[in-house]
């Protein structure tokens, strides 16, 4: 016999955003808080229970079917894995074809291979590679690998699950390049996805901060970085190394951990942690507002 339902968890809670062509919005945050979620929502590989997804004028969430595999030429997603995200048991050139035949680009066999091979030499790869195997390769290259899979059906919204966290720091850099260079050539939008604020900071032009599900700061990313105005964001780039020894920040050391998203605090759901809360933020939930053009912030202590 199935357990009763005992409580439902709000993974993503009243997030709302836009991002435009070329764009590319940064979404930072502690393990846990909604980030994978929120992507995966949006390219509907999860279910969103409530609320829409509009591109191109129209809502994805709202569709099903053929339908909604006909849309999904528009968004594809770069996943953090880029061991476990290839299929083994196909080559190179099936793996960035397969997403050609599904959506029938290309008039014949040959065609699409000439599409294929043109797109491992966009992502930096050998085009005499294509029957080779994901084995084969290192882990940077298979997230290039990735990448043309995400790119060959010409996507108007890639979201970039952590694209980076599991490669060395210089391959890093690289993959960062790459994704920068193929923006300015293809003017596709990056919801990119990661926990490290350097990176995003390096990568975006704006960056939204999201804490226990909700959007608690998004603004545009150097004067977000610059000058944080949540107490939450102020102790995430307090803990961003720094090799500027004349601008050491001072570290915040937040209290206690994340509470659990199946009991959510009351109020703010940061003030658990909050170095200057007050009463009402116990009891008030914050609304994110405007406290600065382009900038703004779910608190209510906030100030420009």
């Amino acid at each position: 016999m199935l357990s009763p339902v005992r409580a439902h968890v709000k993974a993503v809670d009243d997030v709302s955003f836009s991002i435009g062509g070329g764009e590319t919005l940064g979404l930072v945050g502690e393990s846990g808080c909604g980030k994978t979620t929120l992507g995966r929502a949006i390219v509907k590989l999860i279910e969103p229970t409530a609320g829409s997804i509009w591109l191109d004028g129209e809502d994805i969430a709202a569709l099903n079917g053929s339908e909604l595999r006909a849309r999904r030429r528009k968004f594809q997603m770069i996943f953090q894995d880029p061991y476990n995200s290839l299929n083994p048991r196909m080559t190179v050139g099936q793996i960035i074809g397969e997403a050609l035949e599904i959506h029938r680009i290309g008039t014949n066999a040959d065609e699409r291979r000439a599409r294929i091979l043109k797109l491992l030499t966009a992502v930096g790869l050998d085009p005499k590679h294509e029957q080779r195997y994901p084995h084969e390769f290192s882990g940077g290259q298979r997230q290039r690998i990735g990448i043309a899979r995400a790119l060959a059906v010409e996507p108007r919204l890639i979201i970039c699950d952590e694209p980076v966290s599991a490669l060395d720091v210089s391959v890093q850099a690289q993959i960062i390049n790459l994704l920068q260079d193929l923006q300015r050539e293809r003017d596709v939008a990056y919801l990119f996805v990661a926990h490290d604020l350097a990176v995003v900071e390096h990568i975006s032009h704006r960056v939204m901060v999201m804490y226990l599900g909700k959007v608690v700061e998004l603004g545009e990313a150097k004067a977000l970085v610059k000058k944080p105005t949540h107490p939450y964001t102020q102790a995430l780039i307090s803990a961003v190394p720094s090799m500027d020894t004349e601008a050491q920040r001072t570290r915040i050391i937040l209290p206690g951990e994340i509470p659990s998203p199946i009991h959510p605090p009351s109020g703010c759901p940061f003030h658990p942690r909050c170095p200057i809360a007050e009463a009402r933020c116990k009891t008030e939930v914050p609304a994110l507002r405007e406290i600065t053009p382009a900038r703004w912030t779910a608190c209510h202590l906030a100030t420009a």
